[in-house]
């Protein structure tokens, strides 16, 4: 009973790392945490992959903030 509920509570936290740290990174790169879901999908999420590392990032470009502090 105790290893069945420790599993239950380790799987649950690695499903919550799993969906919350790609949420993160896409927020960061500038696209929108809804493209995690399609992680789920098997041949879909290669492709997805792909996408991402080929476009173009948005939040790559410096902003006023960021070139007022490099000056």
């Amino acid at each position: 009973m105790g290893a069945l509920f420790l599993i239950i509570v380790f799987g649950a936290m690695f499903i919550i790392v799993a969906i919350c740290l790609p949420v993160h990174i896409l927020h960061r790169a500038g696209y929108s945490g809804w493209w995690v879901i399609l992680q789920l999908v098997p041949l879909v999420n290669l492709i997805m992959i792909w996408v991402f590392a080929f476009s173009t990032w948005p939040k790559t470009q410096p902003t006023s903030d960021v070139a007022k502090v490099l000056e």
